[in-house]
């Protein structure tokens, strides 16, 4: 495989403290330089980004005294993508008092991840969980409560205990509005400087260093730069780099890339999640794809007809001829496996012609036994908003009909590299959030990534970026380095505006979508990926020439946005298929046809492959460079995942 890349040194996490996992948060706490609140008052700190991580981020920050300058190319932060996540937050409080505790959410979510996520990570992000849901009830976060009024639980996928907490299916909603109402208190009290409508183009070095960003105002289109102590990057992850995603449109790989071409590593890019529970394709028209809460799967039980080819209604087939195939395999976790267990196994019987709806790219989600047991008002009032958007949507009656689901791109594990400070190898550049890799492995367990956010942006973040300020003053930024970076975001907008070819933006995107979904998505094969390497290097020179976008740079205009994003995803698509090549195993979602156990199921090499893959941007028409970082266990031992 060594053909499409270059072999660089090992690196470590030198951040990560010795001693036993549970003290390892206290103990790098404790050792953390501190900044007096006198000079948090001088320091100033860049962040891009509203969403959970970067909203939270800016609260706290600005809370502490730094001088903090944010930006997000939404109108309002109350847009960034973190509003449509729906079904809950994970935190180890154990009310239910079963079972539950910081080392079993720890546990889970190692094992959940495929043992391919760093064990100190997960769990101080199992530690921070409990503090999380104080400090959002502390905001007023109408969390759901019990009818004795305490907060309320659901289990999610890959666990056997009720750790979620919830606001209907609402819960990214009142979660950013929490923070975004803690963001905006600093706004009025001076201490935040925010930036709606930029979009950040390049990054600002100095003598290797971090040091500030170049935006594009986009309702102006005018040029700006900004400098800062320290830059952190909290623009969330990239799965619209398959066209067809649960991701909002806007949602794009851009700050992340860009500082990619500056050095700083990207992990695991093609760890990318499928998510079993979106609604089907239906036509070629449709430029996003709409997830329904993976919590439906507490109460709604997937099942396919035991006939292929079966074509006839829901109803007018009979229980005996129905094959509730997760509860058969995986009698253990049954509906509640996790993501990547459902999401291959939904693809498997549709693949045997046993798939319902448009071309058969669907299974069953049905309620009508929760519905008897439970009752249609107590349904109504768990899944409610859901079902009515389901409605809206298709059409269909989800409370007389089972819904029809079908596994699409959502969540993106890999991202840029970071260490237990969340530093990328940059110096002075923090990544938080979706944007890293850090702590969720090859697969992500439902109700984390809220969790992930938020840890990063109220707790961890503060203590690390107060240790590398503290060490020393950063200096003022030479003007020529301000000048290359603005120079360099001018000449990619001319290029593009100047190409005046007859394709659109968007039909070169949907190109490369559907190339990352034939043979970078659910099953991966050598053969196919092979063959998109050929595919999208040529993809990306045609890009180059026959690209239009309309009108100019000097106001609104949302086709250069939409260009600069897509050419982006053009280098990075590339990046994720030679990093899913030179995986030769199965793990987590990532099937590799060749890699897989008698019974079908996915098969790990932790021999060989136990390790994150940080990937050097090589330069232009030249190959990346592969550091590995070793993955050690010694609490949670790798073992075949079973959910039997």
């Amino acid at each position: 495989m060594s053909e499409f890349y270059d072999i660089g040194e090992a690196i470590t996490d030198g951040a990560v403290p010795a001693g036993p996992i549970e003290n390892r948060w206290t103990t790098r706490k404790f050792e953390a330089k501190l900044v007096n609140p006198a000079n948090k008052r001088k320091k100033t700190v860049i962040i891009i980004g509203t969403g959970l991580a970067g909203g939270s981020a800016g609260a706290t920050l600005g809370e502490q005294g730094y001088r903090v300058i944010q930006f997000c190319f939404q109108d309002s932060p109350r847009r960034a993508h973190s509003i449509a996540a729906q079904g809950g937050i994970n935190a180890a409080k154990n009310y239910r008092n079963d079972g539950d505790s910081v080392h079993r959410l720890f546990y889970d979510t190692v094992k959940g991840g495929d043992y391919r996520s760093r064990e100190s990570n997960v769990h101080r992000l199992a530690e921070i969980s409990t503090q999380i849901i104080d400090q959002c009830v502390a905001q007023g976060v109408p969390f759901a409560r019990e009818y004795g009024g305490l907060l309320d639980n659901r289990s999610f996928g890959g666990t056997q205990v009720s750790r979620t907490f919830y606001a209907r299916g609402q819960t990214g909603q009142q979660l950013l509005l929490g923070a975004y109402q803690a963001l905006l208190r600093q706004v009025e009290l001076g201490t935040v400087e925010l930036h709606a409508r930029h979009e950040m183009l390049d990054l600002i070095m100095a003598d290797g260093v971090a040091r500030g960003v170049v935006v594009r105002d986009l309702i102006s289109g005018e040029i700006k730069s900004y400098t800062a102590d320290a830059v952190v990057l909290a623009s969330g992850g990239y799965s619209n780099v398959y066209f067809l995603s649960t991701n909002a449109m806007g949602s794009n790989v851009t700050a992340s890339w860009r500082a990619h071409k500056h050095g700083a590593y990207f992990a695991n890019p093609c760890f990318t999640q499928i998510h079993p529970t979106c609604i089907p394709v239906s036509g070629n028209h449709q430029s996003k794809l709409t997830l329904m809460s993976e919590s439906l799967r507490n109460d709604g039980r997937v099942w396919v007809p035991v006939r292929a080819g079966d074509q006839r209604t829901a109803g007018d087939i009979p229980e005996a001829e129905r094959d509730y195939y997760l509860e058969r395999i995986y009698p253990a976790f049954g509906n509640l496996v996790p993501r990547d267990i459902a999401s291959r196994a939904a693809k498997n019987v549709c693949d045997e012609g046993r798939g319902v709806g448009p071309g058969g790219l669907g299974v069953y989600l049905d309620f009508a036994d929760a519905i008897e047991r439970l009752g249609l008002e107590a349904v109504k009032a768990k899944y409610g908003n859901l079902f009515t958007m389901y409605e809206r949507i298709t059409g269909e009656n989800p409370y007389e009909m089972p819904m029809r689901i079908y596994p699409a791109v959502h969540y993106t594990m890999g991202g840029l590299w970071v260490d237990y400070d969340l530093r990328s190898n940059i110096p002075g550049l923090f990544v938080i959030g979706e944007a890293n890799f850090s702590d969720h492995g090859a697969n992500r367990l439902g109700a984390s990534a809220l969790m992930q956010g938020l840890a990063d942006g109220y707790f961890v973040l503060s203590t690390a970026i107060g240790d590398y300020l503290a060490r020393g003053p950063v200096g003022e930024v030479d003007e020529e380095a301000i000048s290359k970076a603005e120079n360099r975001v001018r000449t990619m907008v001319d290029t593009l505006l100047s190409i005046k070819g007859d394709r659109t933006v968007d039909s070169f995107h949907r190109e490369l979508g559907h190339i990352m979904w034939e043979h970078c998505g659910m099953e991966r094969t050598e053969e196919g990926l092979r063959k998109a390497l050929g595919l999208i290097p040529a993809l990306r020179a045609e890009f180059w020439q026959r690209v239009n976008v309309p009108g100019s740079g000097d106001d609104l205009n949302q086709s250069l946005e939409r260009a600069g994003r897509v050419a982006d995803f053009l280098e990075l698509a590339e990046l994720m298929v030679i990093d899913a090549l030179h995986r030769t195993e199965s793990a987590g979602g990532h099937f590799r046809a060749e890699s897989q156990t008698e019974d079908g199921e996915a098969r790990r090499d932790d021999e060989r492959f136990s390790y994150v893959a940080a990937w050097e941007w090589g330069g232009d028409n030249a190959p990346p460079t592969l550091h590995r970082e070793a993955l050690e266990f010694d609490y949670v031992h790798p073992t075949t995942r079973s959910y039997k």
